[in-house]
């Protein structure tokens, strides 16, 4: 099962070379203002993708995806994870789009509990897990050397253990880390000045 993964592409989606795959995966940022015409238009084209599966889990800048009425409204070749699983082919996949912080962005939610309620529905045996935010340390510093990521995500972590973990956000911070048995992935596509600076990851499931 090949995987080809993107985040934070903010509207550039056009503009990207996209591997060919199984399933396509998005960690968020699809669009910048989060307007209803940049959602149509980004998912308009994700469902063009030749990919056969495709999942979606928004970021802070979607904020259109937080409208019940569009959500019944999302083409049927996307999955659009809400704190929700999606199994392929006996692989267990479970996406949110929650960011800590008190910004009046999108899915944003106050650092502590309102984050861990949502990590507490993660199931312990998800192979891949995809969310926007990073955990707290890993790929979450931005250029200031501040650290974004969330704290009680990292916590969860300790405890489900996916073999794979996607997210984006941290435009900084896009890479690849191994930790324990877990394999991390920032995706974002940009660079903090909102630049193409990466390609999509690929990689075998």
């Amino acid at each position: 099962m090949r995987l080809v993964c993107l985040a934070d592409t903010h509207n550039l989606h056009h503009h990207l070379p996209i591997p060919e795959g199984d399933i396509l995966i998005h960690a968020g940022d699809c669009t910048d203002g989060g307007t209803r015409n940049e959602t149509n238009d980004f998912l308009k084209w994700m469902n063009e993708q030749p990919h056969p599966r495709k999942i979606l889990v928004p970021g802070n800048h979607d904020f259109y995806f937080e409208k019940k009425d569009l959500l019944k409204a999302i083409p049927e070749g996307i999955d659009v994870l809400l704190d929700q699983e999606l199994i392929i082919e006996e692989k267990k996949f479970w996406g949110s789009p929650v960011t800590p912080g008190m910004q009046n962005w999108a899915f944003n939610r106050e650092r502590g509990v309102s984050m861990r309620r949502h990590w507490n529905k993660i199931p312990k045996d998800t192979d891949v897990l995809i969310t926007h935010t990073p955990p707290y340390g890993i790929m979450d510093q931005i250029a200031s050397g501040e650290r974004l990521g969330c704290e009680e995500l990292l916590k969860t972590l300790h405890i489900v253990q996916p073999q794979i973990h996607l997210f984006g956000h941290i435009h900084y911070s896009s890479g690849y880390l191994k930790r324990e048995n877990t394999s991390f992935y920032n995706l974002s596509i940009l660079d903090e000045a909102g630049r193409i600076m990466r390609s999509p990851i690929v990689m075998d499931l």
